[in-house]
């Protein structure tokens, strides 16, 4: 007899896995809520990097059914995602996507819809990468102080140093000028 699984991914502590519980259940899937894993972790951390996505694949047997919202809960990229749906077909386990119309990935059809879109996507993310770099280089070509504004002025700056130089210490400089000693050490190493 098959289980079925869902796996929950959240990325911040401030968010919650109860509207893709209920999505799941909206779909028709039966979950027994002890077979829900939900965790709150990174997408950007690969999917068998997971705490509780790698204990998931431990329970998980051939036959078993594991069901995800989106794409973008099993897989940090399209090539994350190609891994690790292979690795569970590989174990006999079926993956559905809700947002790909509750499709198998693991089936032919399911497997090129998937990669169609993570291709798609990736597409979209190096594009905004791209038109970033872009705006950076147009800002800085245009004189535009780029980062964070400096805690410190050049006449601030410049009496550090020289503070310094006569053995003044960081802590000493950064209570006078109620800044972090990191940046009176900023302030010396622009100096240089």
């Amino acid at each position: 007899m098959a289980r079925t699984f869902a796996y929950c991914r959240v990325s911040t502590a401030d968010q919650t896995t109860d509207n893709q519980v209920r999505e799941i259940e909206g779909a028709g899937f039966n979950v027994e809520p002890k077979r829900v894993v939900a965790e709150t972790v990174s997408g950007s951390v690969a999917a068998l990097q997971r705490k509780g996505f790698a204990k998931l694949v431990d329970r998980l047997e051939a036959g078993d059914v594991l069901i995800v919202t989106k794409l973008d809960r099993l897989g940090r990229n399209a090539m994350d995602l190609r891994a690790t749906v292979d690795m569970l077909a590989a174990q006999g386990v079926r993956v559905h996507c809700l947002a790909l119309g509750g499709v198998d990935l693991t089936s032919a059809a399911g497997r090129m819809t998937m990669g169609v879109i993570a291709a798609v996507a990736e597409f979209e993310r190096d594009l905004l990468i791209e038109r970033t770099q872009a705006g950076l280089s147009r800002a800085k070509a245009a004189g535009k102080a780029l980062g964070r504004p400096q805690a410190l002025t050049k006449d601030q700056q410049t009496a550090i140093v020289s503070a310094r130089a006569n053995g003044v210490s960081l802590g000493v400089l950064a209570k006078e000028y109620g800044v972090s000693r990191a940046a009176v050490q900023r302030a010396e190493k622009r100096a240089e």
